[in-house]
């Protein structure tokens, strides 16, 4: 388990140094222009979407480790590729060989830390492994805007040659992971097909998969879309301030994360997440306040800095109890399959997010706030829906700790045999 929180903090490190810098690279360093740099965003989730559905299937045959070790070469060899690449086409193709890459690490990594975990210890991990991630991206950010020079072509080459053997190093630290046996499942389906239908037939984890895209729409799809543009057009912040808004939102990360571990993990985890809905409904009336509240330009800029954090709030509450949910609610055997589906969902709504909510955020200010404010009590609502549907176990693993028996993939209508 440390080796897998050492390689979740290695590859955030790496992506910290070139994310925050890929669209300048593309556009004016290499000067491929505005749509180039645009294209390369886009084929960042293009390949990610192509690639997860067959990840899952990949995850449960093969194993999470061999799956992960192939995701972390494809990844190096597509950041040095940006590194190198002076033509549009050969960007386009870096940058699609990274994307698919970093796409299927989050479920073969996610996937480790559930086989590597108990129902007792497995909120607890997956809040480290957000905290290092965060802390990995904050600090890469850091450093590697330090190095970035928009003059020199070679200072980002070194950058990208940085982050591949960031990639690299990982592959060499988890080659040496000697993964716990995972139980195979009895009866799983022969095809990709049948084990897409089986999932589907999940009610649970379909509730959870529509909640995970409202979740991430609403949040993580707006950051540096939506809501940055508002705050730009709307409350007449900086870019400077941006920064130290996004730099809030890390800050209220690390140092909250830990600090509400403990409630998090005593708490219902449907009812946690509809607390997040509350939190984040606070944070749009903030941002409403900061961008038409018509207060000081001190007053706006407090305000904005505040939504990023109680973003940052939710954040810290989701991490030990969404990953774990999607975790207990697969049969023995099918983590990876439900990990990266729920990849999928995230990766769709990141998609979807921007395109909806830059042109929203830029010209329609209140109806934008109003409209991730309804999102926002959409959480709620659909997560108490949802703790209908859990078994007590599922929504409360903390309870079960005294049985010897703990109940995966079930939903409360079913009634599972026993085995021996």
């Amino acid at each position: 388990m440390r080796r897998i929180h050492v390689g979740n903090a290695l590859s955030a490190f790496g992506l910290g140094f070139t994310v925050p810098y890929l669209y300048v690279y593309v556009a004016q360093v290499r000067g491929l222009g505005a749509m180039t740099a645009g294209l390369v965003l886009a084929v960042f989730a293009v390949a990610a979407l192509l690639v997860l559905p067959f990840a899952g299937r990949a995850i449960v045959r093969r194993g999470p480790l061999p799956v992960l070790l192939a995701a972390l070469v494809s990844a190096a060899l597509g950041a040095l590729g940006l590194g190198l690449a002076g033509s549009a086409w050969s960007v386009l193709l870096a940058a699609a060989v990274l994307g698919a890459g970093q796409a299927v690490m989050q479920p073969a990594l996610a996937t480790m830390i559930v086989d590597c975990s108990s129902a007792d210890t497995r909120s607890r991990a997956f809040a480290t492994q957000f905290f290092l991630q965060n802390l990995g991206l904050g600090i890469g950010g850091l450093i590697g805007g330090h190095l970035v020079d928009t003059t020199r072509v070679s200072s980002f080459t070194l950058l990208f040659a940085i982050e591949a053997a960031m990639f690299l190093l990982l592959v060499a630290v988890m080659a040496t992971v000697r993964m716990p046996h995972s139980p195979r499942l009895e009866g799983a389906p022969a095809s990709a097909k049948g084990s897409w239908k089986r999932l589907l037939g999940n009610r649970a984890m379909v509730q959870l998969c529509v909640l995970g895209f409202v979740l991430f729409f609403a949040c993580y799809g707006q950051f540096e879309s939506g809501l940055s543009a508002y705050g730009v057009e709307a409350a007449g912040i900086s870019t400077s301030t941006l920064g130290t808004a996004l730099a809030a939102n890390t800050l209220m990360i690390v140092v909250a994360q830990f600090a509400v571990l403990k409630f998090v993990e005593r708490a219902r985890r449907t009812r946690v997440i509809a607390l997040v809905g509350l939190v984040w409904a606070v944070a749009w009336l903030t941002a409403g306040y900061a961008g038409l509240g018509h207060g000081s330009q001190e007053m706006a800029t407090a305000a904005f800095v505040s939504t990023y954090a109680l973003f940052g709030l939710g954040e810290a509450m989701l991490s030990p109890t969404v990953a774990p949910l999607v975790a207990d609610l697969a049969p023995e055997g099918l983590a990876g399959q439900y990990n990266s589906a729920f990849a999928l969902v995230k990766q769709l709504a990141l998609a979807v997010g921007p395109a909806v909510g830059g042109p929203l955020g830029a010209s329609l200010h209140a109806p934008y706030i109003v409209t991730f404010l309804l999102f926002s009590l959409g959480i709620t609502y659909l997560a108490l829906r949802l703790g209908r549907r859990l078994t007590a176990v599922q929504d409360q693993p903390w309870a079960a700790r005294g049985s010897r028996v703990v109940s995966r993939g079930g939903a409360p209508a079913e009634s599972v045999p026993a085995e021996a």
